[in-house]
């Protein structure tokens, strides 16, 4: 994963023929303020200077799988440099012979085209041969909210999830982005207000156009420092976006993010599995009702069984309240309708997230230490982080602004 905010240096040497594999590899690693990169235009030249070769810190090499002489050029180019640095090869086939092959010239990994930038980002990240900060072996961690039914509060959560990951890392805030995947009725720009600034029609007819740079037109930052993906409101416009632009945006939140959270949509869209998919945690967001819970069971089931449970759901039940004495469903009877997906329940507070609402803060800022903020913290840090993580948030109160960005 690329990391904006590191002060070391990666070298990325890339030969390649294919212009659009070249672009995309730009895309990816170019705009980067911590990568050095060199293009050379493939396929593989036999006058490629060994010494060019060693100063890298990886090196991304095109080879057609059945031109034979690219495949003795790169031999002859590992083998002739010394302390050759780990060799990414990319092919437009791969069997059994070709692996072979690759695998006798020592190459350090090998992807099939099409290559996604964040499999590939991830690749070098795997096989550098030194450590840098710039190409990192850890991923963004992504979370994702889902409502099973209306009016779950899956926006409020989403929301505090991501201010919670951003103080984290005590004075040293990670990279945290909060994407809004509504596009039709998106709220997390209102509740944080900020400008949404993403504009899919700009970017749907060319996906591959949606780099870095143009990422960062798109963003809006609270005062916070929380970046926020969010496109404006059309509630009388029901549009499904070409899944490659949704993949692409998501491709490129991911790599340049520590943390991601997902504000996901009811609707299911044709690029719903593969944000899904791409999750490291789903919560599921229910409601404290029959119907609510009903509901919330038959969305987990369909995953699971929509996905081959290569996605393991965990549910939140919002809203809830428990009294001893006073009918109405217990946790038990939660615990007895969802079985082991349910991981948390939010105490009901209604008037501590309305005033949030409306002043357009945290709930931390409304009241430190409050309950529903301290049942996310346990659900989304790991235990070493909710200590540190607490008092940024308590101790030093957000100031925000009502002024648009």
């Amino acid at each position: 994963m690329l990391s904006p905010k590191r002060t070391d240096r990666a070298d990325v040497l890339v030969v390649a023929a294919d212009e659009d594999l070249a672009r995309s590899i730009e895309m990816t690693f170019g705009v980067s303020q911590h990568v050095d990169l060199e293009i050379v235009p493939g396929p593989l030249p036999a006058g490629l200077d060994p010494a060019r070769v060693a100063r890298a810190t990886v090196a991304v090499v095109e080879v057609a799988a059945q031109d034979a002489d690219q495949f003795i050029a790169l031999e002859r180019l590992i083998a002739d440099t010394i302390d050759c640095p780990p060799v990414v090869a990319i092919t437009d086939e791969f069997d059994q012979t070709i692996a072979r092959r690759l695998m006798q010239i020592r190459v350090a990994d090998c992807l099939q085209k099409p290559v996604s930038p964040s499999e590939l980002a991830r690749a070098c990240a795997r096989v550098a041969r030194k450590p840098t900060a710039s190409l990192r072996e850890e991923e963004a961690q992504i979370f994702a909210f889902l409502p099973a039914v209306g009016g779950a509060g899956v926006t409020t959560l989403a929301v505090q999830a991501a201010m919670l990951l951003l103080h984290s890392g005590g004075k040293v805030k990670p990279a945290t982005c909060l994407v809004d995947l509504d596009f039709q009725h998106g709220a997390c720009a209102d509740y944080l207000d900020v400008e949404p600034r993403l504009n899919l029609s700009e970017i749907e007819p060319q996906p591959e156009r949606l780099d870095r740079q143009l990422l960062e037109v798109m963003l809006s930052y609270h005062a916070s420092g929380l970046a926020v993906i969010a496109a404006p409101n059309c509630p009388a416009e029901m549009r499904s976006f070409d899944p490659r632009v949704v993949t692409r945006l998501l491709d490129l939140v991911s790599v340049n993010f520590d943390y991601v959270v997902f504000d996901m949509p009811r609707t299911w869209f044709s690029w719903t599995d593969n944000v899904l998919l791409g999750c490291n945690k789903l919560f599921i967001v229910g409601q404290p009702t029959v119907p609510g819970l009903r509901q919330t069971k038959q969305l987990v089931s369909a995953i699971c069984e929509r996905l081959d449970e290569r996605v393991k759901p965990q549910v939140i039940i919002n809203r809830f309240v428990q009294k001893l004495f006073a009918p109405g469903l217990r946790y038990s009877d939660l615990q007895r309708t969802i079985g082991e997906p349910l991981v948390s329940c939010i105490p009901n507070d209604y008037a501590l997230v309305r005033e949030a609402i409306d002043r357009g803060v945290t709930l931390e800022e409304v009241r430190p230490g409050n309950r529903i903020t301290l049942q996310l913290r346990k659900l989304i840090l790991p235990q070493e982080k909710q200590a540190r993580g607490r008092a940024p948030l308590v101790g030093k109160r957000l100031r925000l602004s009502f002024a648009r960005s």
